[in-house]
């Protein structure tokens, strides 16, 4: 089994890192492999609604930056640890800009596989940002993994963080709960029980 982390920060070693780091740890220890994927500083185009997707084989029609990267590394994930950095009270742009292409052509892939969102912040916009985060894996049919406490760090520096005792204590769970769930899906896929077969989406516009 494998969870996918994916840092929304542009800094490779940073605050988010440091929280990710400590899931991965302990979901490392549970025997799940991991993988810290890199946003890095480049540009990511937002998404257009062009829908060229719905031609594509779970893939974006613009093929310059990650987003297809990380799908296709989604395919072969388990489950996903998507973390950023809180700015104004809400995510990074660069992680906004991945997700909503990421689910609106790859959603498929992450369907019925568990998710969860880590943020990190010096002080604030924490829960706000979680809100955000949260609602892509409700529209994806992910459940969603929990901890103790909701999913934040706090501080300044990598080095505040690790200060953040109940900070890291809420990462270790949650990347023990992650790896718990993961044991009971696979558990129940060897008896038989598989997700429930999706319906065709009913759309209602509210102006008629």
């Amino acid at each position: 089994m494998k969870v996918l982390l994916i840092n929304g920060s542009p800094r490779p070693h940073g605050c988010t890192f440091t929280a990710l780091s400590e899931v991965a740890g302990a979901l490392n220890a549970e025997g799940i492999e991991t993988e810290i994927i890199q946003t890095g500083t480049g540009a990511v185009r937002d998404c257009i609604a062009c829908r060229k997707c719905r031609e594509l084989p779970n893939r974006c029609v613009f093929d310059d930056d990650i987003v297809n990267r990380i799908i296709a590394k989604a395919e072969n994930a388990d489950g996903f640890i998507f973390g950023s950095p809180v700015y104004y009270a809400h995510p990074s742009g660069r992680i906004i800009s991945l997700l909503d292409r990421i689910f609106y052509a790859g959603s498929a892939v992450f369907a019925n596989k568990p998710g969860a969102a880590v943020v990190s912040a010096r002080r604030a916009g924490t829960t706000a940002s979680l809100d955000v985060l949260n609602k892509y894996f409700t529209i994806s049919r992910m459940p969603i993994v929990s901890s103790r406490y909701w999913n934040m760090v706090h501080g300044n520096t990598p080095e505040e963080v690790r200060q953040d005792e109940e900070g890291m204590q809420i990462m270790k769970i949650l990347g023990q709960n992650m790896a718990w769930l993961l044991k009971c899906i696979a558990a129940g896929r060897q008896a038989g029980i598989t997700p429930p077969e999706a319906e065709a989406v009913r759309m209602t516009n509210f102006i008629r």
